[in-house]
């Protein structure tokens, strides 16, 4: 139908559901793409499975679903100036929207360009209290909530957006969307494809045509780019033993922060993925040593569990101290027999200082990694 297109007859325009505005922009680029794209994080098309194809008339009414070419030509025919045969006839009356239906319409892409984040996950928050549309407010306060995440927030907004998403699909389990929204954070096991594999090629082939790639404000990692696992029987490692002594390492009291966020299977099985977060802790003052070895984390999964990984370092910037977040993300299987208050145990060992000439010290920090209450047992 370019021929359509070339003579104005036509106009074409592509709508992604997708969380990151920046790497749909990218994609853009690196397709080289003569069609605007449009970006629909909070899902407000509604739709429930991509892709579909609708024809709009000028006054942005949807006159055809999926349609085929020759009936696409057959209603451009029909109507020559691109005007529905309704169109300039006047709408019917609608009705006020409710108050839990305005609380929805502020989450969205028109409702960010006048609130705050905090504020639409408060009213998104309200809009799910009402049973006609707890199923969209739940998705759209997880878009929201990991937006502030993304932007310096909480880092507890990160479990509480899987959450939301993972109560929305089972309000409505159809909801293809939704579902691919958790898979992205998820397990392998979940996962239909690698996300965003494509992003470093995007890169490589913008650069060879002398491009710039668009940059993007927060980087595709871990489960992001994870390969599909099809063989749920691949095996654990053997686990990794800490170093001698390492139960005498003096107790952290609070120099150092975890947070772990548990991304659980969509489809109930005993599958996850851990996006665990560490940190010194900002109160005290407290930033990493690295003039002295990594710090290092240990998992020590129970009998029956299997984890991807048992053993990480964390190495640091080339500077003696510094304050980053250090990531680590690892699948994580449990037996069916799991009792409700088991957890995952963990263990680090860092090298932290306390205030800017402090003193600097080696600490142990157990981690529990507990499974979301949720997960089917």
């Amino acid at each position: 139908m370019q021929d359509l297109v070339d003579a104005g007859e036509l106009n074409v325009l592509g709508i992604l559901q997708e969380q990151h505005g920046d790497r749909a922009r990218l994609f853009h680029q690196w397709q080289g793409l003569n069609f605007p794209l449009l970006v629909d994080s909070f899902n407000e098309l509604g739709v429930k499975v991509v892709p579909i194809h609708l024809l709009l008339d000028r006054a942005g009414r949807i006159a055809l679903v999926n349609p085929r070419p020759e009936a696409v030509r057959a209603w451009l025919q029909a109507h020559p100036t691109g005007k529905g045969a309704a169109e300039g006839s006047r709408s019917a009356a609608t009705e006020p929207l409710s108050e839990a239906e305005q609380h929805l319409a502020a989450g969205s892409a028109v409702g960010l360009k006048s609130h705050r984040l905090d504020v639409i996950v408060a009213r998104l928050r309200k809009a799910t209290q009402d049973e006609a549309s707890a199923a969209r407010a739940w998705f759209r306060l997880g878009v929201a909530l990991r937006m502030r995440f993304e932007s310096g927030g909480d880092p507890a907004d990160f479990a509480a957006s899987v959450d939301s998403w993972h109560r929305a699909l089972a309000l409505d389990p159809n909801q293809y969307i939704w579902r691919r929204r958790i898979q992205q954070y998820g397990p392998r096991l979940d996962k239909p494809y690698p996300f965003y594999d494509w992003v470093e090629t995007a890169r490589a082939e913008l650069r060879a045509r002398k491009e710039q790639p668009i940059p993007l404000a927060v980087e595709p990692r871990g489960a992001e780019l994870a390969q599909p696992l099809r063989d749920p029987a691949e095996a654990s490692p053997a686990p990794t033993a800490l170093p001698e002594g390492w139960q005498k390492v003096i107790q952290d009291d609070g120099l150092l922060l975890a947070h772990a966020t548990v991304v659980r299977d969509t489809q109930g099985r005993r599958a996850a993925r851990v996006h665990l977060e560490l940190r010194p802790n900002p109160a005290r003052a407290a930033h990493w040593n690295n003039e002295v070895e990594p710090a290092r984390l240990w998992l020590r999964p129970a009998d029956g569990w299997q984890t991807s990984a048992t053993h990480f370092e964390l190495p640091g910037p080339a500077s003696a101290v510094s304050e980053e977040l250090r990531r680590v993300e690892f699948e994580l299987s449990w037996p069916e027999d799991v009792a409700p208050n088991t957890a995952l145990e963990a263990v680090l060992l860092a090298h932290v200082c306390e205030n800017e000439d402090g003193l600097c010290v080696y600490r142990r920090l157990p981690i529990r990694i507990q499974l979301p209450n949720s997960v089917p047992r």
